[in-house]
Parts: C-alpha cells; sequence; structure tokens
C-alpha cells in the first residue's frame, strides 16, 4: 500500500508520485482518494485535466466508478505552471495526453516544494510506452504501478486492447472500444487480428 511522504519543513521541496497502469486498473480512483486525503487534512489542492478529456465531465476528474473530483481542464501542461500557485498539493489526470513540458511542469512544481500527484497511462493500445509518462516516471520519487482484471483470463492485465477500428493513437472511450487484457490473452489478440488482416488482404 502506497504511504504518503512525511513532510520535513526544512527542507523545501516537494516531490512527484505517479500512478500507472491500463486502462480499469483504478488509476483515477487511486488518484482521487490520495487527493481527497489531503483535502480533508485541509492542504490547499489544484486537480487539473487534460481539456480534450470530456468523457464523463468536462469539468470534473471522475473515475470509471462514478467516484469524482472538482478539476480544471487545460490545453496544455504550460497552464498547470501558471495556475498551480498558493498550492501545497497538485493532481494531474490523464497525463499521457499532455505535451512532453509535463515533465518539466512536474519537476518545477516539486521544486517549489509541492506535492505532485500524477495519473496516466504507462502504454498505448499498441503495447508502447505513452507519450511523457516514462519521463515521469523516471522523475518521480515514487511510482505506483496498478493492474485491471483481465476480461478473458482473469488474470492479472496492463494491456489495453482497443477493440474499436482505428489507429488514432488517441481515442478516448470505455469498455465498447478498450478491454483490459494479460500479457498472453494481449499478445493472442494481436497475433488473431494479424491473421484476419492477413486473410482480407489474401481476399482482394
Amino acid at each position: 500500500m502506497f504511504l504518503e511522504n512525511t513532510v520535513n519543513h526544512t527542507e523545501q521541496f516537494g516531490w512527484i508520485e505517479v500512478i500507472c497502469g491500463s486502462m480499469f486498473s483504478g488509476k483515477t480512483e487511486e488518484l482521487i482518494r490520495r487527493l481527497k486525503r489531503a483535502k480533508f487534512a485541509k492542504q490547499k489542492v489544484e486537480i487539473f485535466k487534460p481539456a480534450i478529456d470530456t468523457r464523463y465531465d468536462e469539468d470534473n476528474v471522475v473515475s470509471h466508478d462514478a467516484n469524482e473530483i472538482r478539476s480544471t481542464p487545460v490545453p496544455s501542461s504550460g497552464n498547470i505552471r501558471l495556475l498551480a500557485t498558493d498550492v501545497q498539493v497538485v493532481g494531474i489526470d490523464e497525463a499521457q495526453f499532455f505535451d512532453d513540458e509535463i515533465v518539466a511542469v512536474c519537476n518545477d512544481l516539486a521544486n517549489r516544494g509541492i506535492r505532485v500527484i500524477v495519473a496516466g497511462l504507462d502504454m498505448d493500445f499498441k503495447g508502447n510506452p505513452f507519450g511523457p509518462m516514462p519521463a515521469l516516471m523516471a522523475t518521480a520519487e515514487y511510482v505506483t504501478k496498478v493492474h485491471a482484471v483481465c476480461t478473458r483470463t482473469g488474470n492479472l492485465a496492463h494491456f489495453s486492447h482497443r477493440k474499436a477500428a482505428s489507429d488514432d493513437l488517441v481515442l478516448l472511450g470505455e469498455t465498447q472500444e478498450y478491454e483490459p487484457l494479460s500479457r498472453a490473452a494481449y499478445f493472442k489478440a494481436i497475433q488473431a487480428e494479424k491473421k484476419d488482416k492477413a486473410a482480407k488482404n489474401d481476399g482482394k
């Protein structure tokens, strides 16, 4: 279980926590849990999310379980640096959708004495590292990798398999478009898709 850092008031530096994993693994749920604990402790908290993420709500950060917390949608990571003033804790959801500057922004905030909690997908639907997430994980003091349950095997899942027929890197979706799969199930699904594609090409 994750334990919050103890605060040494003589050291005026914050830190970065990254919560990563596949879709439906509880990343946002864990982010909201940590932020609500900070709010309960009467710490000043600001939450940000990419403006493109409007799946559940245009403003709030909302988990798949309908748990939510008030947030500020921003078009780019540079806005976070400008808006995160006079706060002790900053939460950032769906960090994979931000530009690469998000890494410098998080480090700048931490160097200003702010606790930065970031949640995001560590891999895209092709199984590749997603956007700025690898760099965020490398520079963070704490990395928590959460897992979903594979819809085909019941084992731990850490791949987000896209069921929708689209090659766009960014495709907002839910259970209709994505399913969490284990390594074995994901490998079999990709192999099956390659066979189907080859068969269709042969049939042309």
